[in-house]
């Protein structure tokens, strides 16, 4: 994809609040019919950006372009403003019913009363809130109201929509089926998206690209795989769950399967690193396998190191397991069937093992 392909183009943006530097973005594409998921951490710009490219927020230098036409005067900003829609984390809807809350964009646009209707009930079947259209919108649940902020933010039928968190304040059946919801709606309306999420299962879920910020700046932008299985540093690594992360020397490398020495130990990695080069190993808990005998001679994994395990979380279903491999520190993920059948604890001596494509290698600064 071109500039050329972009509904939404910005250069050199720069944003500042109270003086202080909040954004600095060089380039982004948007591209039309793209869910696009905004990650980071807290403070990290992500909802700024939002309000940028909504313009609900004034940069203090750059340029913000719609199908490469600049949006600069008053009256090309109203043009887009009228192509585009927000949701923001709390809904925000008026002291009305469910149904004119959902039809106030509409008639805001001045559009005729028969197609208000129709689209003001097509948008409340979509959601499953039909059945509420005359309730009151402060007698809705929390599910309910963001259900019905976000028919109201479709039923204007935007080119593109933005969504800050819209999920976050929700319990998590009921995010879940919302998720399902708005993921559908999106797919078949083919309208354009960028959602800022914490959930990284949701943009991984949703997302035909991840950008990730910190400090202000987008730090890695690809498609899902791309960023979750190749971050560009030890900060992308470590925010999407890498959460081995060591440093190394590549000491070796025999057709590329590199040696790497890594806390006076060596693994082999697969990476287009050099000998000599100062790297991070990276490596995602769910590819270390534990067992408690040595699986030398009955695994295709190149790494096996022998450790004790320092300590046990829950995650749901999974528990997180901390090792220690004498002097390397490992995270693994394992089922709870795993962890009872193998009977583990903390304090029990374990084999952990991964292959060789597993460790990602991300070049360091000495």
């Amino acid at each position: 994809m071109t500039n050329s392909d972009a509904i939404i183009s910005i250069k050199n943006l720069k944003v500042a609040l109270g003086g202080v530097s909040v954004l600095d973005i060089p380039s982004f594409l948007l591209h039309e019919k793209e869910i696009v998921s905004l990650i980071g951490p807290n403070g990290s710009g992500k909802s700024t950006l939002l309000l940028v490219l909504n313009c609900l927020l004034r940069p203090i230098s750059g340029a913000i372009a719609y199908r490469q036409e600049a949006i600069v005067t008053r009256e090309e900003l109203l043009r887009y403003r009228r192509r585009v829609s927000m949701v923001f984390q709390e809904p925000l809807l008026f002291d009305t019913t469910v149904y004119n809350n959902v039809a106030s964009g509409l008639k805001i646009r001045g559009v005729k009363r028969n197609e208000i209707r129709e689209r003001t009930m097509r948008y409340l079947k979509c959601f499953n809130i039909e059945q509420l259209a005359n309730r009151s919108a402060r007698k809705l649940s929390g599910g309910e109201s963001q259900r019905v902020s976000l028919a109201r933010a479709f039923a204007i039928e935007p080119e593109i929509i933005f969504l800050d968190e819209p999920f976050s304040a929700l319990d998590p059946p009921t995010r879940h089926a919302l998720t399902d919801d708005l993921e559908k709606i999106v797919r078949e309306s083919g309208i354009t998206a960028v959602m800022v999420t914490h959930d990284q299962s949701e943009a991984l879920r949703m997302s035909d690209r991840i950008a990730v910020m910190n400090s202000g700046k987008i730090v890695q932008t690809g498609n899902p795989s791309m960023v979750m299985n190749s971050p560009v540093n030890g900060f992308v690594a470590n925010f999407v769950g890498m959460e081995t992360i060591l440093e190394g020397r590549v000491l070796k490398d025999n057709q590329g399967v590199l040696l790497v020495s890594v806390a006076g130990k060596e693994i082999d990695a697969v990476g287009d690193a050099r000998v000599d080069d100062a790297v991070y190993c990276c490596i995602r808990p769910e590819n270390v396998t534990i067992d408690i005998f040595d699986p030398d001679d009955m695994t295709s994994a190149r790494n096996v190191f022998p450790g004790e395990i320092l300590d046990i979380d829950s995650l749901g279903p999974f528990l997180r397991l901390s090792l220690d491999c004498t002097g390397l520190p490992l995270v693994a993920y394992v089922t709870r069937e795993a962890f009872a059948t193998l009977h583990l604890a903390e304090g029990k001596n374990v084999f952990a093992s991964f292959k060789a494509t597993s460790v990602h290698l991300v070049r360091r600064k000495r």
